[in-house]
């Protein structure tokens, strides 16, 4: 939030200013680990007139324009290591073949976080900030806009329990709380993820909700 504070410097340069910072706080950390703690960013700023955005890995910002919706989302994590990621998918959530098969899956994506050879995510390295997918919208083009974790999203792209119009109709009728606990509902109906395949049962789930 320091980092952007001034509406002319860009989002890339204020999330790698900001990775910068969070790693000088750190000096006895081993910040090379690739165990380091890591984070998916999406930052939505209004600036003269106009929506800013930025995307790094899979937090989605969706755009309402009063008839249809953008979605804007980074899913360069969901094409790297596709084999270990479909073996984690074969087993139910909470049996020992998934938490084994999912620990298989973090250790290598460990090794290709943040290269070009894997997919980029906020870290102790600003180079990540200069990966993110950006881009500016007319603020008269946008009656709403959510930005979210895609433990949020899912609700709608991997369930496909809702549209993004019935989504959005429920954070105008009940706010980000409505929406995440209609999230955890449908969830509960499917703990052991037969129905919708997953990591674990409810991934973090945040929401941002604006309206012009």
């Amino acid at each position: 939030m320091a980092s952007l504070a001034d509406a002319e410097v860009s989002l890339t340069e204020g999330l790698a200013d900001a990775l910068s910072r969070v790693a000088t706080l750190h000096p006895q950390c081993d910040l090379s680990n690739p165990g380091t703690p890591s984070a998916t960013v999406a930052i939505l700023r209004q600036r003269h007139g106009v929506l800013d955005h930025l995307v790094l890995a899979d937090s989605p910002i969706v755009l309402d324009n009063g008839t249809d919706y953008t979605v804007i989302t980074d899913q360069r994590v969901d094409q790297v290591l596709p084999t270990l990621q479909a073996e984690v998918a074969r087993h139910e959530t909470h049996t020992t073949g998934h938490r084994e098969a999912l620990q298989r899956l973090v250790l290598a994506q460990r090794e290709v976080r943040n290269t070009p050879a894997g997919y980029w995510i906020a870290g102790t390295n600003p180079e990540s900030a200069h990966h993110a997918l950006t881009g500016t919208t007319e603020l008269g083009r946008v009656r709403s806009a959510a930005v979210m974790s895609d433990g949020v999203s899912r609700l709608v792209t991997e369930y496909a329990m809702a549209t993004w119009a019935e989504a959005f109709g429920t954070l105008r009728a009940g706010g980000p709380h409505a929406l995440i606990e209609t999230v955890r509902k449908i969830e509960a109906t499917d703990p052991t993820g037969i129905r919708w395949p997953r990591y674990k049962s409810g991934d973090d789930a945040s929401v941002a909700f604006c309206q012009w």
